[in-house]
């Protein structure tokens, strides 16, 4: 079977699954996403990781995974997406240590989490993206419920809490001035709110674009 490789599109609230979040990857030669619930905790490790700027005054657990595997001369080559039963997705971590490789079975919320941090790249089976994968704006037509959820998500990623915390937040952050937003952002960041660094980044991020 085909290796189809994949990229991070964002992270959202998810709107049909209270408390989880919608990762969204895209197919790196295609038009096709695809969309994985994972758990918050999950969904902050990959936004911070994936947020450079964002550095927590202790190590995250995937953090802390990755600092003992280079300690011990481990790396891991490569994320594979290989199994989708029941609309759960089955993952596995590609390692080497002395030339010699190494499979681990992962939930694909970690597998994608350490991915990041040893920015090894990503895959999924051609037939599960095929079963699982979905277009947006070039077949409108096609799963259009999935579509629009997905369509959703995308207009807003990498965004953390419910919405409408989300658009409070974003209301009071816009009263801060640049100076004022990075002083916030350092104090979420000591305080370990990586929740509400996030939403402070965003409103930076607006201001210098």
């Amino acid at each position: 079977m085909s290796l189809v490789k994949l990229s991070i599109k964002g992270i959202s609230y998810s709107q049909t699954q209270n408390g989880a979040y919608a990762l969204i990857l895209n197919e790196v030669d295609g038009e096709r996403k695809l969309p994985i619930v994972i758990g918050a905790f999950e969904a902050q490790s990959i936004a911070i990781a994936l947020e450079k700027e964002i550095k927590p005054p202790r190590p995250l657990t995937h953090d802390l995974f990755k600092n003992f595997a280079e300690r011990f001369d481990i790396v891991v080559k490569q994320v594979i997406i290989h199994k989708l039963v029941d609309g759960v997705f089955y993952s596995s971590i590609i390692c080497e240590r002395d030339k010699i490789e190494e499979i681990i079975d992962a939930r694909t919320s970690d597998a994608i989490a350490l991915a990041i941090r040893f920015n090894a790249p990503m895959f999924t089976y051609k037939n599960i993206l095929d079963k699982a994968g979905i277009y947006l704006k070039s077949n409108p037509h096609e799963n259009d419920a999935a579509s629009q959820e997905i369509d959703d998500i995308l207009s807003n990623p990498e965004t953390f809490g419910h919405p409408s915390e989300s658009n409070e937040s974003g209301n009071t952050y816009t009263k801060h001035s640049l100076q004022e937003l990075n002083e916030l952002l350092q104090q979420a960041v000591e305080h370990e709110d990586y929740e509400k660094a996030a939403k402070i980044r965003d409103e930076i991020s607006k201001r210098e674009a």
